[in-house]
């Protein structure tokens, strides 16, 4: 089976960069507290890794 992480804004995206943005927004996250659950790949930890300091990771 594959692995999941959930994944929640817990900053606002109020005054960041055009690319911190961008990456919440392909996780799908829009505002604070929005979760979504992915896939653990390699291409989800680096757009995690992007915007660290804002969200909140764990295992699903």
């Amino acid at each position: 089976m594959e692995k999941k992480i959930k994944v929640t804004l817990v900053k606002s995206l109020i005054g960041r960069l055009e690319n911190q943005k961008a990456n919440a927004a392909a996780l799908g996250l829009k505002k604070i507290g929005d979760s979504n659950i992915l896939p653990d790949t390699d291409c989800t930890r680096g757009m995690i890794r992007k915007i660290s300091h804002m969200v909140k990771v764990e295992e699903a």
